[in-house]
């Protein structure tokens, strides 16, 4: 049976762990080539390469901070030179208050430099891949974009005010993209996944507080967190040609949450 991205070419950033490396394995299992992106985590992008190529599929790695337009331009260039061209990207990296890397604070609390940082790769981060990215699929006039916000856009919660902001902004980003490129080819849309296990935000909020499991399974109504599998599954799907029609699209993956 043939697979549905035999030929095409997928870039992930984020794809060292959680969402961003089974969305990486599942693109592969389709038949896409994989540039996997990450920038702090080395040892698990280059791991993400490994478990795809162990697999059958084909997959590089290249360091990038999506925060700085160098490394994001260079990513791309580097994905199309290797690969000859760009088909799907899913702009997943992203950072959140967890109580370990960025402590969970209020407003009046917030460091500026957390601000900053929140917004820098969350936001921006987004809008430099996208720049790149779509200037590539234009030449093409094929591509899909798919990026990773998050309930709190929808749903935000106290201690969490630079990630609600960053993920609410990146709401009216994709939507004003999918605009810009709706007649050129090109789609653009935005999941929003629920609390996730086998995520670095998932797992250091609970491992530092073990009772916020809890309290999440209590405010999903499907009561179970969901699994990684769950938002590439989407991630994928949306790219596909059984979604050929959908753009500027705002997906939540969430259990239920947002209907709430």
């Amino acid at each position: 049976m043939a697979k549905k991205f035999n030929g095409r070419v997928a870039l992930v950033t984020g794809g060292a762990s959680g969402i961003g490396r089974v969305a990486a394995q599942i693109f592969a299992r389709e038949g896409a080539k994989i540039m996997v992106c990450t920038d702090s985590n080395i040892k698990g992008g280059e791991e993400t390469v490994k478990l795809i190529k162990d697999a059958g599929g084909e997959a590089s790695f290249v360091k990038c901070d999506v925060s700085r337009a160098s490394d994001v331009e260079a990513a791309v260039a580097e994905c199309v030179k290797r690969y000859g061209r760009l088909d799907y990207a899913f702009n997943n990296a992203g950072i959140g208050p967890d109580g370990k890397r960025v402590p969970v604070v209020n407003i009046v609390d917030c460091p500026e430099e957390i601000w900053d940082r929140t917004i820098d790769i969350n936001l921006k981060g987004v809008f430099l891949c996208m720049k790149y990215e779509m200037r590539q699929m234009l030449k093409q006039k094929y591509g899909v974009i798919i990026n990773t916000s998050s309930v709190g856009a929808l749903k935000p919660v106290p201690g969490f005010c630079a990630y609600n902001a960053s993920k609410s902004g990146l709401i009216g980003l994709t939507r004003t993209a999918a605009l810009e490129v709706a007649a050129s080819g090109i789609r653009v849309n935005t999941v929003l996944p629920g609390p996730t296990d086998r995520t670095l935000l998932f797992e250091y909020l609970t491992g530092t507080n073990p009772a916020v499991k809890d309290e999440m399974m209590n405010i999903i109504p499907m009561k179970r967190v969901g699994h990684p599998e769950d938002v590439a599954e989407a991630v994928v799907w949306l790219c596909s040609d059984a979604a050929s029609f959908i753009t500027g699209h705002v997906m939540p993956v969430d259990g239920g949450m947002t209907s709430t």
